[in-house]
C-alpha cells in the first residue's frame, strides 16, 4: 500500500523507558544470566529476550520462568532476580541523543507561554538551527517543515511497576524532571486494567488521558494522530499501533537482528504479539505511520512538524518565571495528588 503522508504535525510524545530512554536493557539480560549461571542454566537467548522486553514484570517473569525450567519456584525465582537489580539498576544510564531530545522537547513549551502571544511564526533567533532539517515535510508544503510552532506535551509509558521505576530512575531526578509527575503512567498505575498491558494499547491511550486533562485551557485535545510514540520494544511497537498512534522504533541492536527481514511488520503490529485480538486495531506494512531509527542522536524533528527554540530561550524571563510556566499543569498536579 502507498504510504500515507498527510499527517497533522504532532503534538505530543509519549515514551517507553526501558531500552529507550535508558541502557537497563543490558543489564536486565546481566542479572537474569547471573541466576541462569547459579543453577547451570544456558544464558538468555535474544529469541526468548525480544518476547520478554516492554511486557509487565509479572508477564515477563512467567514467561521466563516457564522457559527457563529453573529448579526453583516462580517466587524464588522473582526474589533473586529483584535482589540483582537492586544491586545493577542504580547505575542506569541515559541511552545516547536521549538528554538533548528530551530537553529540546521540554523546550518547546517556549511557544506556550512567551508573552507576545504571537506563535504564528518562529522568532529566527528562537529556532534551533541545528535541527532544522532541509530535507524534511510538512502537510501544508512537502519542501519546508511546518511553520506554526507549538508545544510538544509529553509523557511516560512505562511497564516498570513504581518501585523498580525509582531503583532505576532515582540518581536521574533532573533528566526525569520533564516528566511531570501526572504525566507519567508506570506499569502498575491502577488505571491499566488487569491483563491490559503492553501490546494492548491502553498504557499509551492513558498516557494521552493525562496529557488532555491537563493541557492549557483553550488548547484543543490531542488525537491519537497527532501522537509520536519511541518504543525500543517489539511489543511496545504494537501498543502504540492499537493506540493509533504514530511510531518510533528505537531497538537494541540484537533485536534488530532477531527481526531481520522483518520490520515492516514490526512497524505495523503484525508481529502476533497479543494474538488473535482486536486485530482492527493493527497498522499495514508500510503504511508510513511508523518508522525504524537505529539512534535517537540527530532526531528529525521537522519531519514530524515540531519547531524546537534555540536553547537562548532558556534565559528568557517567561521560561524563568515559575508562576507562569507550567501554571495549569502545577494546578492540575495539585489537584491529582490531592484526588
Amino acid at each position: 500500500m502507498a504510504p500515507r503522508t498527510d499527517f497533522p504535525p504532532i503534538r505530543a510524545c509519549l515514551f517507553d523507558m526501558d531500552g529507550l530512554l535508558l541502557d537497563t536493557e543490558d543489564l536486565y539480560t546481566l542479572c537474569v544470566n547471573l541466576v541462569l549461571e547459579k543453577y547451570n542454566k544456558p544464558k538468555l537467548p535474544w529469541s526468548v529476550k525480544a518476547q520478554l522486553q516492554g511486557r509487565p514484570g509479572p508477564v515477563a517473569n512467567k514467561l521466563f520462568h516457564d522457559w527457563a525450567d529453573l529448579p526453583i519456584t516462580h517466587d524464588e525465582y522473582t526474589t533473586q532476580f529483584y535482589e540483582l537489580q537492586a544491586q545493577h539498576f542504580p547505575g542506569t544510564q541515559p541511552l545516547p541523543g536521549i538528554e538533548k531530545l528530551l530537553g529540546d522537547l521540554g523546550r518547546t513549551r517556549y511557544w506556550e507561554v512567551r508573552k507576545d502571544g504571537d506563535a504564528a511564526t518562529p522568532d529566527p533567533v528562537n529556532v534551533d538551527k541545528e535541527n532544522v532539517d532541509p530535507s524534511a515535510t510538512s502537510k501544508a508544503n512537502p519542501s519546508t517543515p511546518a511553520k506554526t510552532p507549538h508545544r510538544v506535551h509529553i509523557a511516560l509509558a512505562t511497564s516498570s511497576h513504581e518501585t523498580n521505576f525509582r531503583l532505576k530512575t532515582s540518581h536521574l531526578e533532573e533528566l526525569f524532571s520533564v516528566f511531570e509527575g501526572h504525566r507519567r503512567v508506570l506499569g502498575d498505575d491502577k488505571r491499566i486494567p488487569h491483563g491490559r498491558g503492553k501490546p494492548l494499547p491502553d498504557i499509551y491511550l492513558i498516557a494521552l488521558k493525562t496529557i488532555n486533562d491537563s493541557l492549557p485551557a483553550g488548547e484543543k485535545p490531542i488525537t491519537p494522530e497527532e501522537c509520536l510514540v519511541f518504543e525500543d520494544s517489539v511489543p511496545g511497537v504494537e501498543s502504540g499501533r492499537r493506540a493509533g498512534m504514530r511510531v518510533i522504533w528505537c531497538p537494541h541492536p540484537m533485536l534488530k537482528n532477531e527481526y531481520a527481514g522483518r520490520e515492516a511488520e514490526v512497524l505495523a503490529g503484525r508481529t502476533g504479539q497479543a494474538g488473535e485480538v482486536d486485530l482492527h486495531q493493527l497498522g499495514e506494512p508500510n503504511d508510513g505511520w511508523a518508522e525504524y531509527l537505529p539512534t535517537l542522536v540527530d532526531f528529525p524533528y521537522d519531519k514530524y512538524g515540531i519547531a524546537i527554540p534555540s536553547v537562548k530561550v532558556e534565559q528568557d524571563p517567561v521560561m524563568l518565571d515559575s508562576s507562569v510556566i507550567g501554571k495549569d499543569e502545577t494546578i492540575q498536579a495539585v489537584e491529582t495528588a490531592a484526588a
